[in-house]
């Protein structure tokens, strides 16, 4: 009787993680796909308000969010925004680096 039990809890064990295993499978083309989708949203540029010159001392390189082009006066782009960034633009997304001690 003790072998019988054991080997239905064996049983029942294995087919719940072969369903698992296979619907984990099943959802991997989805979680690309949702993954991809995250990386394309980004903001309009009208939707933070970008303009091409610096305010209150405030530029996109200074901030976080900014990915640089090849060189210091070079377009770049934003973690956050859409499109061609100025270095020297600024949005309502600015978000300060964080200070470098010394």
């Amino acid at each position: 009787m003790h072998d019988n039990l054991i080997e239905t809890n064996s049983r029942r064990s294995l087919l719940k993680k072969t369903a698992m295993f296979i619907a984990g499978m099943a959802a991997l083309p989805l979680l690309k796909t949702i993954r991809n989708a995250r990386a394309a949203d980004k903001l309009e540029k009208t939707a933070v308000k970008y303009q091409d010159k610096p305010k209150d001392g405030k530029d996109c390189d200074d901030c976080m969010q900014f990915v640089a082009g090849a060189t210091p006066k070079a377009m770049g782009t934003c973690k956050m925004v859409e499109g061609a960034i100025s270095p020297h633009g600024y949005c309502a997304a600015f978000t300060p680096k964080p200070k470098k001690s010394t």
